[in-house]
Order: C-alpha cells, then sequence, then structure tokens
C-alpha cells in the first residue's frame, strides 16, 4: 500500500472543496449584481440561480486547466494562448446547458443563431473571467520543480591539506579595466591631456591622439578623479601636468597644451586657477 495516497487524496479532496467554495462566493456576487438582465429576477431567486450555473460551469471549464497544462508542458506551446482555446471550448457545452435551463419549463428550443451567439459571448465572458481569476490566484502553480542538486563525486585521494604559512600566495587580482579608457583606441595610449565636452560625447584628449566617448563630461572627470587636474571651463577638464603655457588675450585666457591644443578657461575659474598655481 502506498503511504502517500492519503494525503495526495486528501490535498486533491481540500482543492476540491476550495474551488467549490470560491465558485459559490462567485456565484453570490454574480446574484447581488444581477448581469445580463437578470437583475429583474428576485434576490433569493438570483442567487440561488448563480449559484447553480456557477457549479455547472466548474464541471465544463475546470477540466479544461489540467488540459492546458499537458498540452502546454507535451507540445511547448503558450500556456495562456491554451487556455484561451480551451475556454473558448468549453463554453460550447455551458452555452447549451444555459439554453436548456432557461426553457424550462418548456422543451428546449433552438432560439436562433443571433440569441445563441449572445448567449455564447455572455458565458465566454463570466466563464474567461472566472477562468483568468482562478490561474492568476495561484501563480507558479504549473512551474518545474526544481532539479535536486548533483551529488559530488568523491576524490580518489584526498588533498593534502596546507598550513597558511605555507600555502601558495594568491596573485593579486587585476583592477577593473577603467571604462573610459576601455572606449578608447589601444594606440591613443592613456596619457590623458584634457576632456572635451561634444555635445553628447566627450573627446579624450591624449598625448599620442584624440577620440570621442559616447560618455557625460561629470562622468569622465569622475574616471580620471586619480589625476591631479580641474575643470577650467563647462566643457573642459584639464590634466596639470599637461598645461605647458597660458595664452592671455585681452580678458580671455587659455590654457596652452601639449599637441598645440588650447583649452579656454572660464571666468568663474581664474581665481581658482590662481590660488592652485596653475596661473
Amino acid at each position: 500500500m502506498n503511504p502517500q495516497r492519503p494525503p495526495q487524496r486528501r490535498l486533491i479532496i481540500r482543492r476540491i472543496m476550495i474551488d467549490l467554495s470560491v465558485m459559490v462566493a462567485i456565484g453570490v456576487f454574480l446574484g447581488v449584481i444581477g448581469p445580463f438582465g437578470s437583475i429583474a429576477a428576485p434576490l433569493p431567486v438570483r442567487i440561488a440561480s448563480w449559484i447553480g450555473f456557477a457549479m455547472l460551469g466548474y464541471v465544463f471549464y475546470r477540466p479544461m486547466d489540467p488540459l492546458a497544462t499537458w498540452a502546454h508542458r507535451a507540445l511547448d506551446l503558450p500556456r495562456w494562448a491554451l487556455l484561451i482555446g480551451t475556454c473558448l471550448i468549453a463554453t460550447f457545452p455551458m452555452s447549451l446547458a444555459v439554453i436548456a435551463i432557461g426553457s424550462l419549463p418548456d422543451a428546449p428550443s433552438w432560439p436562433g443563431l443571433e440569441s445563441a451567439l449572445a448567449t455564447y459571448f455572455s458565458v465566454l465572458v463570466i466563464g474567461g473571467a472566472v477562468t483568468a481569476f482562478f490561474n492568476l490566484a495561484k501563480p507558479g502553480q504549473d512551474a518545474p520543480a526544481a532539479e535536486p542538486p548533483p551529488m559530488a563525486t568523491p576524490s580518489p585521494m584526498p588533498a593534502p591539506m596546507l598550513s597558511p604559512v605555507f600555502a601558495p600566495a594568491q596573485p593579486p587580482a587585476p583592477p577593473p579595466p577603467n571604462p573610459l579608457l576601455a572606449q578608447m583606441p589601444a594606440e591613443l595610449g592613456s596619457d590623458i591631456v584634457a576632456l572635451e565636452m561634444e555635445d553628447h560625447y566627450v573627446r579624450v584628449h591624449t598625448a599620442l591622439g584624440s577620440a570621442l566617448v559616447l560618455m557625460r563630461l561629470r562622468d569622465a572627470v569622475a574616471l580620471v578623479s586619480d589625476l591631479e587636474g580641474m575643470q577650467v571651463h563647462r566643457s573642459w577638464w584639464v590634466a596639470r601636468g599637461a598645461v605647458e603655457d597660458v595664452v592671455r588675450d585681452g580678458r580671455n585666457i587659455r590654457l596652452k597644451l601639449a599637441r598645440g591644443i588650447e583649452a579656454p578657461v572660464a571666468r568663474a575659474n581664474v581665481a581658482p586657477l590662481r590660488e592652485a598655481r596653475w596661473i
């Protein structure tokens, strides 16, 4: 006898009882609001009718969920698309049942194509909404079980224990590459002379040439914080070691750098440059 069968059976019964309780609550809710013209009936009749329809719908729609789950796993198709398809299928017998019950106490009769389609879409709206509710209320129910971790293969001979004193030293981890230099051509080197803002780019001037980098100036300045330099203009940052001369043209001041580059100095930065003895 399988000892796991009784607990599994209890789980199934418990799930069915919970589902039926939810369907009763849905039936009461629909009976209170009275959709699709049922509001004209007395409240007790509406509630009893909608609870009955809810239970009947559970019989037709509930088997569609495991069917969609099986097709999802077997055919590798989207589960929500399969749920929509199975919901459309389940609506046919449910609509026939609604039409037949609505004909009572007379014998069931075909109401006509237009009336039948109206009944079908009304049933589909409620059936689809309840199906979506049940699936959204239990997320992850069809997720595959996690695979157990692979067992480690024991080593035939344990590695000798090394004293920390005699353990081989681990080489230091290399520093992460500078994101600014990583975007630069290697032939330009890493001797940065100045940074110049050009629209949404930064032109990085080195001793060997210049290149554009897609970056904000303030971010580029932060990446060269280990170099001695200063932002002398809203569009320029200059390395101090690259300044070769100071060019004065009236009140305008420019810093002459390597390779004939000249960086303008904002008037607000003249005093700080003098205090730092740049000029």
